[in-house]
Formats: structure tokens, C-alpha cells, sequence
């Protein structure tokens, strides 16, 4: 089982130990003991960065294992991991945004069910509850810049094995993505729009 360093730590360069490096296809799988790489998942897409000299162009969870992709091979043993800052950054500030927007239409009684963090795709998706109330964009984006300017802090714990996030004293989510610190570091976030369609309510929003 990979450990995840990018659980507690926001360290973007780290010692690493290469476990494993195979063919696959046409790149090369490689499996660390401890990555602080991102695998694409929980609607966030993966880290990039480098280990060694070699490019990491996309990280996946397979199992229990984090496998790194690369375009040449790696020597076993000790490597320097590098995760790409400006990559992280902007996914951090997307899937934050993310949470904000899930924790308020919560709040008119709908229930989050998919979430797409993705640069010029953000969408957060609900089913409605027991009495939903209407959800309006200005209300969302008030909402957000409300606890923006705020700038709640991040709070991470381990509660029965499940990584937990929250933001000042919003409540938490279980979630193995990665946010900012504080939110003024998401800068402007624009509700774009709000739709329902078949039941299903959708958040669209975009980073500034």
C-alpha cells in the first residue's frame, strides 16, 4: 500500500523510494512507498511533476497501490519527487471552490452526489432531500465570497481511518484531495450557473 504524504503534509518536494518500475504500453509504471503525488480521483485530476529526472505525467490509484506514469525508466531505490506547484495550486483552488459550493446548497437540502473539479469544467452535482428549497447562482456566489473574504482556515484530521476537511467551522467532508490553506487563496470563484434537469440540480463554476 502506497502512503499518501499529501494527507497532512502540502510539501511539494520529497525523499522517495521506487519500489517498482515495469513497461506499460509505452511509458513506465513505477510504485513508491510514500508519493506526494495526487492520483486522479474524487473528481480532482492527478498531479504532475517529476522523480529523479524523469517527467510524471499522470498518477492514478490502482488498489491499494499509487502508480506513477513516466516516459523512461527509473532506478530503484532512493529518488527526489517533485510535484508541480502551478498544476497543484490550481486543482487545490478548484476542488476547495468544490466544497464551498457543496456545503451550501446542502444547506437548502440538497445531497451532493458527483463532483467535477476540473479547470473549465467545474461542476457540482445534487439529488434533492426531504424538502429542497430553490437555489439561485446569486445566492451561491454570495455564499462563497462571504466565506472568502472570511478566509476560513483549513482543518485536517484522521477520524476511524477516513481523512476529514473543513474550513473554519463549516462542517467536514471526508475527502483525500487537496485544498488551499485559506480560502482568499482561491481568489474569485463565478457560479456560472445553476440548472435542474430530471431531478438532478448542477452547480457550474469557474475560477477567475
Amino acid at each position: 500500500m502506497t502512503l499518501h504524504l499529501y494527507y497532512q503534509d502540502d510539501q511539494l518536494i520529497a525523499p522517495v523510494e521506487v519500489l517498482t518500475c515495469q513497461p506499460h504500453d509505452e511509458l513506465f509504471a513505477a510504485t513508491l512507498h510514500a508519493t506526494p503525488f495526487h492520483p486522479q480521483g474524487g473528481g480532482q485530476p492527478s498531479d504532475t511533476g517529476w522523480i529523479g529526472e524523469a517527467q510524471v505525467l499522470r498518477v492514478t490509484q490502482e488498489g491499494q497501490q499509487i502508480v506513477h506514469y513516466l516516459p523512461q525508466p527509473l532506478q530503484l531505490g532512493l529518488q527526489e519527487a517533485r510535484v508541480d506547484e502551478k498544476r497543484r495550486r490550481l486543482n487545490s483552488r478548484m476542488h476547495s471552490a468544490g466544497h464551498l459550493i457543496g456545503h451550501f446548497v446542502q444547506s437548502l437540502g440538497w445531497t451532493p452526489i458527483k463532483a467535477h473539479h476540473w479547470p473549465g469544467e467545474g461542476r457540482v452535482s445534487f439529488k434533492p432531500g426531504e424538502r429542497p428549497q430553490a437555489v439561485d447562482r446569486i445566492q451561491v456566489q454570495r455564499a462563497l465570497e462571504q466565506w472568502i473574504g472570511a478566509n476560513l482556515e483549513r482543518h485536517i484530521t484522521m477520524e476511524s481511518g477516513t481523512r476529514q476537511v473543513r474550513f473554519g467551522q463549516l462542517p467536514a467532508y471526508g475527502c483525500g484531495g487537496t485544498h488551499v490553506h485559506q480560502l482568499q487563496e482561491l481568489g474569485p470563484v463565478s457560479i456560472n450557473s445553476v440548472s435542474e434537469k430530471k431531478g438532478t440540480l448542477s452547480v457550474n463554476y469557474s475560477l477567475d
